[in-house]
This record gives C-alpha cells, sequence and structure tokens, in this order.
C-alpha cells in the first residue's frame, strides 16, 4: 500500500494469536483436507445449479431495480462522486491529506469488494465511465453496444487481467505512487484506454476491459442476489451464485492477478525481504516489479498445473479444466483481501471520509466530517484482528474446496472425482499455508 498506509497492515501479529503461530498454520492446513475427505464421502453429486437456481424477489423489486429511473440515478450517483473526486485530483494540494489517495486506493479498490458482496453487481451501473460513454453514445445517437470492430472472443478478460497487473504496480511498486502527478499519469491512461476501448469495441469492452468492473463483478458473485436464466432478480446460495460463473479466455489470468498481487503484498512487507531489496544493487521498483510478476506466475501455473493434472487423473478433456476451476479461486482472493486489508478499510477508510469534505484542502467542511476525530478503537484489539484474519484465510479456501468439489463431481465420473481433485487440494493447502505465512510475515 501506499507509505501512509503501511502501518496500518501490521495490526494483529503472530504473536496476537490465542495459540502458538505454527499450530495455527499447521491446523489450518489440516482443516483444509479434513473438509475434503468429509465432502468426498459426503458430498457425491452436484448440488449448485449455477444461474438457474435462486428464489425469485417480489416482482416489485425486479421492476424497480430494471426502471430507466432507477438505473439513471444510480449512474447519476456514481457520475457525480467520480467527477466530485476528480476535482481533488485536478486542483488538490500534492499532499497526503488530498482525499484522492484514500478515494483510490481505499473507498474504490478496497471498497469495490464490500459494496459488490452487499449489492451485487451495481458496479455495472455504478461506473462512472460507462456512464460517460452511454452519455456519448445518446449524443451522437448510437447505440452503446455499437463500436467500429467487433470484440474478439478470444481477448476474454485478458485485458483487465493486464489492467489488474498495473494497478497493483501502482499501488505496491510504483515510486511516488503517493504523489498527485504519478496518480494523474495512470488515472489518465486508464480513462483513456478504457474509453478507446469502449468507442472500438461498444459498451462490452467495460466488461472484459475494465478492470475495476471485473474485479467488482468477479467478488459480487460471492453475494447472494443474482438473475436467474429468465432474467428474474433472485436470491440464493453465495457459491450457487459463484457456481454460474461462466469460464472465459483470461479469466484464470485474472484470478491469478487478483490473488498473486495480494499475496506480494503481505511478502513486500516482511522484514526479510524489505532488508534484502534493500542490500542489493537494483532498485526496489525494479525487484518488486519482478517479485509481482513472479508471484502472480506462481499462481497462475501451480492452479493451472493442477487442474490439467487433475484432468489426467480423473481421464478427462484438460485442456478447458483451468476456467471451468477458476471460480473456486475467487473465495481464496476474498479471504486474503479480508484478510490482508479489513484494518486498513476501516481506519484510511475513516480518514478519507474526513478529508472528502475538504478535497483543495482549503479548510472547507462541505460534508460536515472535516472536524470529526479517528476511531482507532479497533487497534486495540489486536488479538481478535489476528483471528479474523486467520479465520478468513482458512474459511475463503474452505468455500473454494466446496467449490472445487461440487464442480468435480459434475465434470469427472463419480468412481474418480475424488483422485481428481488431489491435485487441487494439494494447492489449496499450500495457498493456505503459504497465504498465512506470509500474512504474518512481518
Amino acid at each position: 500500500m501506499t507509505p501512509l498506509l503501511l502501518p496500518l497492515h501490521g495490526i494483529g501479529g503472530r504473536q496476537d494469536l490465542p495459540i502458538p503461530f505454527g499450530l495455527a498454520v499447521g491446523g489450518a492446513g489440516v482443516a483444509i483436507a479434513v473438509s475434503f475427505i468429509i465432502l468426498g464421502f459426503a458430498w457425491r453429486s452436484p448440488k449448485y445449479r449455477g444461474n438457474a437456481a435462486g428464489k425469485p424477489l417480489p416482482a416489485a423489486i425486479t421492476r424497480t431495480v430494471d426502471s430507466p429511473g432507477f438505473r439513471w440515478f444510480v449512474r447519476i450517483v456514481g457520475l457525480a462522486v467520480f467527477l466530485y473526486a476528480m476535482v481533488a485530483l485536478m486542483f488538490g494540494v500534492d499532499r497526503l491529506t488530498n482525499p484522492i489517495f484514500g478515494f483510490i486506493y481505499i473507498l474504490v479498490w478496497v471498497g469495490l469488494v464490500p459494496i459488490s458482496l452487499i449489492l451485487g453487481p451495481v458496479w455495472r451501473t455504478l461506473n462512472p465511465l460507462r456512464t460517460l460513454h452511454l452519455l456519448l453514445s445518446k449524443l451522437l445517437r448510437q447505440p452503446p453496444s455499437k463500436g467500429l470492430l467487433e470484440l474478439p472472443a478470444w481477448l476474454g478478460l485478458w485485458p483487465a487481467a493486464l489492467g489488474i497487473f498495473a494497478f497493483t504496480w501502482l499501488e505496491l511498486v510504483a515510486p511516488d505512487r503517493a504523489t498527485i502527478p504519478v496518480l494523474q499519469g495512470w488515472l489518465a491512461l486508464y480513462v483513456v484506454i478504457t474509453m478507446f476501448g469502449a468507442i472500438l469495441f461498444g459498451d462490452r469492452w467495460f466488461a472484459t476491459g475494465d478492470p475495476f468492473e471485473v474485479y467488482a463483478t468477479l467478488m459480487s458473485r460471492l453475494s447472494p442476489w443474482g438473475r436467474r436464466t429468465d432474467g428474474s432478480l433472485v436470491i440464493r446460495r453465495p457459491l450457487e451464485n459463484l457456481d454460474g460463473l461462466k469460464p472465459q479466455p483470461g479469466l484464470v489470468g485474472m484470478v491469478a492477478a487478483l490473488l498473486g498481487s495480494t499475496a506480494y503484498d503481505g511478502f513486500s512487507n516482511s522484514t526479510a525481504w524489505i532488508g534484502w531489496a534493500q542490500n542489493t544493487d537494483y532498485s526496489m521498483t525494479t525487484l518488486g516489479t519482478l517479485a509481482l510478476i513472479c508471484f502472480i506466475l506462481v499462481v497462475l501455473v501451480t492452479y493451472s498445473g493442477a487442474t490439467v493434472l487433475a484432468g489426467r487423473l480423473s481421464d478427462s478433456s484438460r485442456r478447458a479444466l483451468p476456467g471451468l476451476f477458476a471460480h473456486s479461486v475467487i473465495p481464496i482472493a476474498f479471504g486474503y483481501v479480508v484478510a490482508h486489508y479489513l484494518t486498513l478499510f476501516i481506519l484510511e477508510g475513516q480518514r478519507t471520509l474526513i478529508y472528502l469534505s475538504d478535497p483543495l484542502s482549503n479548510g472547507a467542511n462541505i460534508f460536515g466530517t472535516g472536524l470529526l476525530g479517528l476511531n482507532t478503537s479497533i487497534t486495540n484489539h489486536s488479538t481478535a484482528i489476528s483471528v479474523i484474519q486467520v479465520l478468513a484465510v482458512v474459511g475463503g479456501h474452505l468455500m473454494g474446496v466446496i467449490s472445487a468439489h461440487d464442480r468435480a463431481v459434475a465434470l469427472f465420473p463419480r468412481h474418480k472425482a475424488l483422485a481428481g481433485q488431489l491435485p487441487l487440494l494439494v494447492v489449496m493447502v499450500g495457498y493456505t499455508v503459504g497465504g498465512l505465512l506470509l500474512l504474518f510475515s512481518a
């Protein structure tokens, strides 16, 4: 995270756990393995129906959500917030009291997760760039779906995966990332590339090339809200909602970028890494960039290799398996986000809301929050925080194991379904242990 945010990452350490750290790590690995064994005996046929499942909400709610008036209200709110933040970016002072840093790194990047879990895929409507493109299309009197070119099917989510890498590089590696010129440059590139893609390929580009929208959409699969195949707005079990995620090119790269970058975040704050990197002849930027790429590649290679091996053990077609099981990595990424950023979101989120009343740092108090103090009482509960971090990592992996198991019994021959999951189990246990070691590495 940016320099002003680094200390908050250290709240809750291995010394704050109510049991020895080694026992916690070993117990987490055993819990994942035991859950696999239990599922193997008790869950012999697929139980999730994906997008075909769900209890319909009252028709009045669906009509309201789908009404043009409601959707335009949400769009205007998203656009207004975006334009307000741009005032701070373009005209605010280059100091850490400028709310744009917390707005981008905390309220948008971290805040996308709780927003998507609570409200579902609302970012598709809130997305200010999508709204700007829609307004431009109306001005030119052409459908927003119309572009100059057809979007190639093979492109899939690869543009969004590259965008996630670019943003996490900015957040975790880029020098002077908590300065106005650097943030202005990155956001200018993001806006230009995203809007140019929308003009070139139509509004379908946002669902495949906008890293923030794709990220929010993936996380919204863990919410209880969804759409049934007949278009009805429904409520259903989050893992059943997750099961409805369709594999497409770049999906594996996207989840690898999310998981790998979060793992690197923990690693980059470790004293061992910082001490070693500062004593080499290479710049921290170069080393950080290479390490970030390595972490993403490790996730990509280990996960893909495990699914391919699973296909070999189960006598199934192996080419499509990485995409078919990619949904099971999303709960793991969610658990890492909670473990790494919960306290950060609570504390720095408050600070950002305070600063937002004074976007130009000239003493204004637009929303009446400028004189509020920061509630830091959460820092007095380091043991509870440490326990929540462990539970988030382990819980995310347990949800991943359940999702992978349900998909395996649906795809693999019954007598080989359990054996086919062994490579995935080994990888998930490795991710669990590695995630906890990185989380408490400082």
